[in-house]
């Protein structure tokens, strides 16, 4: 989902390099790329030094996630059978803290999506498990690399915490990034045209909101599209969030995933289909179109701030992912949407936000004398797409 960013890695080095190391904190929606970095970050440290532990996947009980992540690790670690789930988190904690290199070094634990382990909060004596491991992470001498893609509840979590942790904001692509993913399909006309390229991989860009998941996706999408004769990034973009597209499966695994780790399910789909019809609206005029209290809907708005699906900005709430409110709505609703559903909300969402295509030469030389004849449409720079 990466391509190298090699401002971000370096940071993330120099972290845990430093003396003592930094726990570097990488935040970021799903698709952003911290999976794809911690890879590359255990193939640059080495295997043998280095864990990679999928939280999300493996938090069970307490039992069974530390004989997950102990069966398959490159390093020996003793300790006595736990007996209950209290004994087989504090031998977790053991691990992550005590557990050394073959040659005596301190190891690397690269723990990706680690709030997941708050499902242990269920079991007796574990109502602070999240606590426990960041001062325990802290307090120990190994090198730790943690992921999130719930900020908000991370940086509550690490809010009082010591400065050991570094937080990092997962960094959308740039252009450069984009044009690296789209490879020959950058230039549509297949004649290599630099100027077409970076014009196609900005349009691309933009459209994606520089989430590397939907760049992805568009980019293979142009490059199907191209082997059958003709592609544009909308055309692309309408394709994918057809009911059987790519990103409409994406961007419904995100919306659904997030509600469930909420309270309040029901309102909650409610709000985000009143700010998919409307967005920056205030505490007030959302509870007027929900029906409901201010105070109530200030509690379900702290909840969608909460799994970051929605983000307030001098009081006005908005979706934190422009394309997934694209998704809202257009299949939040009773049928599935027509090909003429697509088009009108793919064009409402991207004609704000495409890169302005530079007029034609030809068109450029056109002066202030030309034919009152000439239709109105005729005069318009290219590459600008008009609909009534």
């Amino acid at each position: 989902m990466l391509t190298p960013r090699s401002t971000l890695t370096r940071r993330v080095i120099a972290a845990l390099d430093a003396t003592p190391s930094r726990i570097p904190v990488l935040l970021g929606a799903s698709g952003s790329g911290r999976t794809t970095l911690l890879h590359q970050l255990r193939d640059r440290i080495g295997r043998g030094a280095s864990q990679y532990i999928d939280v999300e996947r493996t938090a069970t009980t307490p039992e069974r996630f530390l004989k997950a992540i102990t069966a398959d690790a490159p390093f020996a670690f003793v300790d006595s059978p736990p007996l209950g789930a209290r004994a087989a988190f504090d031998a977790t904690l053991s691990y992550f803290g005590k557990t050394r290199v073959g040659n005596g070094e301190p190891a690397t634990f690269l723990l990706d999506e680690f709030l997941e382990l708050r499902t242990f909060e269920s079991f007796p004596g574990l109502r602070r498990v999240l606590y426990e491991l960041v001062d325990w992470l802290s307090a120990g001498s190994n090198q730790v690399v943690l992921t999130s893609r719930y900020t908000a509840r991370a940086l509550r979590l690490l809010r009082d915490r010591p400065s050991r942790f570094e937080i990092i904001h997962m960094p959308g692509l740039t252009v450069e990034d984009t044009l690296d993913i789209m490879g020959p399909v950058g230039s549509l006309s297949g004649d290599g045209d630099a100027h077409e390229a970076e014009y196609v991989a900005r349009t691309v860009q933009t459209l994606a909101d520089g989430q590397p998941a939907y760049v992805r996706a568009i980019a293979e999408e142009l490059t199907s599209m191209r082997e059958h004769g003709g592609a544009d990034a909308m055309s692309a973009l309408v394709a994918l969030m057809a009911p059987e597209g790519r990103l409409c499966r994406t961007c419904g695994y995100a919306y659904e995933l997030r509600l469930h780790r909420a309270r309040g399910y029901g309102a909650l789909k409610a709000i985000l289909e009143i700010l998919a019809d409307e967005e920056a609206l205030t505490l007030t005029e959302i509870s007027l179109r929900l029906q409901r209290t201010p105070g109530s809907t200030k509690d379900y708005l702290s909840w969608l701030e909460d799994v970051d699906l929605v983000t307030a900005r001098q009081k006005r709430y908005s979706f934190t992912d422009p394309l997934l409110r694209v998704w809202v709505r257009l299949h939040c609703r009773a049928t599935a949407p027509t090909e003429e559903d697509l088009v009108r909300e793919i064009h409402r969402y991207a004609l704000p936000r495409l890169p302005q295509a530079e007029p034609a030469p030809a068109l450029a030389m056109v002066t202030a004398g030309t034919s009152a004849g000439v239709a109105e449409d005729e005069k318009k720079p290219w590459g600008i797409i008009e609909i009534d």
